[in-house]
């Protein structure tokens, strides 16, 4: 039989030209229409956000190095753009809507409830969009910015330096966009608190008033040029890119600086109040929506308050025992854990040697609770973690301890930093829960298994929700002293000292901005009860003023949980196991507290039908 090739090519080429026509059909469809699997739209939702968040994918190192696109840019901070997220996000829950959640199993269930929850919840904060204070003395973008840089941004060849620097002659615009939307902000008669204005100035004076060559992108970039080998880049590259950071610092960031600080310094005579949320326009609806959004629950204010009071009463009891076993029987417990705490002995020295003493029992801790998690965990992750001095440049206004993921490809470990700016404030018996909250088994545990989770959206293994991943670092304070790892008095103390300024949080932060308290009443408080000097009570209590609501979710996290466990360990009896509620606790990323309900009493369901 004579083969004809020409109508075999003819009928492959129509095939092909078929396949690739359907191919791109359903590309379309996928991501301008409803796309046929709930899957695909999770993956065109998460890929739509996440590219137009350049900073985000440099987070994430989701991609290989080869289509790199995003690190030569920051993200867009206009109001337009803003209004465009929150479109998007309308759009997403719309389209979301439109899926049967019946027809769904299990874990896509919770994939659907997930993502429903985020997106609702947003949507429903769009008309607060400009109470927050994106410029502020915690976390504003003028220290976050810099941060980012120096913590993120990978220098690992010539190309990543050249974005680095293309980075830093971006400055300007990414500064010009938060000046329109704080203008917008002042329009709408929603000013910052003075002591704001007051604190980011002296923050932004002290980053810009130093040569470009002593400024913190400048040495942290030298530091990252230094690790590449020699025979990767040789010395004249090396000085041209450095010298193009310290142009970069000198022409585009310090103006970029100069500009905010001459907003802030119009607004010094406009503002003279330090009021909570209840002053602003709409304050009580913002501040109802605040707890919703960082409790993930329906908690109200007042509900939170009473639960504050009540965790404070109960601890007080429990500290004041341990304190009169050590012979402290005046004062408050506030009073007397402070004295405690500026005891020299309690202290390691203000020295090199003591600050290195120091890094040196942080690891041996978290060595020490790592060998015992599997008492406890079934699962254990693979991601990295290094304990590292906290950079000298940001140290003044960092908190005393604090961690950043590891990289989702791996590259870049989770790292737990210690603050050294001054080692009299850190007690040695606080340093065990501080580790067991920020390393093992807290965030580092907890956000390291779930970017390792297989099987699920993408977005499911990075989402975040403060009162699970703050409820979870507190549960693992508590959960690592009933593990033995708490098992002199003192350190007893310094966890449950810990534990009482989350109690109080709940106190004060409804206290101010439910409550009309005024920020020297709410110091007063954090004073009386959480074993705290005026300066610390005064910068946790500032805090809560310019973040309303967020200092909620550690303690209601840590409730919830002990309250599922509880009721999981009642309702099961013998079947009750420890390791398998961590694995449904832990086993499906970051949930909202009401989705975790459900995900824990489907479980003792299924426990009791076995």
């Amino acid at each position: 039989m004579e083969i004809n090739t020409r109508k075999i090519a003819v009928w492959g080429l129509t095939g092909v030209t078929a396949a690739l026509c359907a191919g791109a059909v359903l590309l379309t469809q996928t991501w301008y229409s409803k796309p046929l699997k709930l899957e695909w739209f999770y993956m065109r939702a998460f890929a739509a956000s996440a590219l137009k968040s350049p900073e985000m994918m440099s987070k994430l190192r989701v991609l290989p190095a080869w289509l790199d696109f995003h690190s030569a840019r920051l993200d867009d901070e206009s109001p337009q753009h803003k209004r465009e997220i929150y479109q998007d996000m309308k759009d997403n829950l719309a389209m979301l809507d439109r899926y049967d959640r019946d027809q769904l199993g299990r874990e896509a269930q919770l994939s659907y409830d997930t993502l429903h929850y985020y997106l609702s919840t947003q949507v429903d904060g769009e008309r607060f969009q400009l109470h927050e204070f994106p410029i502020n003395q915690v976390y504003g973008l003028q220290s976050a910015l810099p941060e980012f840089m120096a913590d993120v941004h990978r220098v690992s060849s010539r190309a990543e330096a050249e974005d680095y620097i293309s980075r830093l002659r971006k400055f300007p615009l990414k500064f010009e966009q938060v000046i329109e939307g704080l203008r917008a902000q002042q329009a709408a008669g929603i000013l910052p608190p003075q002591f704001l204005v007051e604190k980011v100035l002296l923050q932004m004076h002290g980053f810009a008033g130093h040569p470009a060559r002593e400024n913190m992108l400048y040495t942290s970039f030298k530091a990252k040029l230094d690790a590449i080998p020699l025979a990767e880049m040789d010395e004249k590259v090396r000085a041209e890119l450095l010298q193009g950071v310290a142009e970069a610092i000198q022409k585009s960031v310090y103006p970029a600086y100069a500009e905010l600080v001459r907003y802030f310094v119009a607004l010094q005579g406009r503002v003279h109040a330090n009021d909570g949320a209840w002053s602003l326009p709409g304050g009580d609806a913002y501040y109802a929506w605040c707890v919703r959004y960082h409790t993930s629950t329906m908690l109200t204010p007042k509900r939170v308050h009473e639960l504050g009071l009540a965790d404070v009463d109960r601890l007080t009891g429990i500290m004041d025992r341990l304190l009169r076993q050590l012979g402290l029987e005046e004062g408050s417990v506030g009073e007397r854990m402070l004295r405690l705490q500026r005891d020299p002995k309690y202290r390691y020295a203000d020295t090199e040697e003591g600050r290195k003493q120091m890094l040196d029992q942080y690891r041996a801790i978290m060595k020490e609770a790592d060998e015992k998690l599997a008492g406890v965990f079934s699962v254990h992750p693979k991601t990295a973690i290094e304990v590292r001095a906290a950079p000298a440049e940001s140290a003044a206004t960092a908190p005393s301890a604090y961690y950043i993921p590891g990289s989702m490809d791996g590259t870049r470990p989770g790292v737990f930093y210690a603050n050294l700016r001054s080692v009299k404030d850190v007690p040695k018996f606080g340093m065990r829960s501080t580790v067991f909250h920020e390393v093992m088994p807290g965030h580092h545990f907890q956000v390291s298994l779930a970017q390792e989770m297989k099987g699920v959206p993408f977005f499911r293994r990075v989402i975040t929700f403060s009162a699970y991943q703050e409820g979870w670092g507190l549960y693992a304070e508590r959960l690592a002293s009933e593990m033995g790892l708490t098992p002199d008095p003192l350190d007893q103390l310094g966890r449950l000292r810990d534990d009482m300024m989350r109690a109080a949080r709940l106190v004060v932060d409804t206290g101010i901005h439910y409550k009309h308290w005024s920020r020297e009443e709410a110091i007063e408080y954090m004073m009386e009860n959480a074993g705290m000097g005026e300066q610390e009570a005064t910068a946790e209590v500032e805090r809560y003023i310019v973040a309303p609501g967020q200092a909620l979710a550690y303690k209601v996290g840590m409730l919830s949980i002990l309250g599922l466990r509880e009721k999981a360990r009642s309702e099961l009896g013998d079947k009750f196991g420890l390791k398998a509620f961590h694995d449904e606790v832990l086993g499906h990323g970051a949930l909202p507290m009401t989705v975790l309900e459900r995900v824990v009493d489907d479980w003792i369901a299924s426990q009791q039908r076995h």
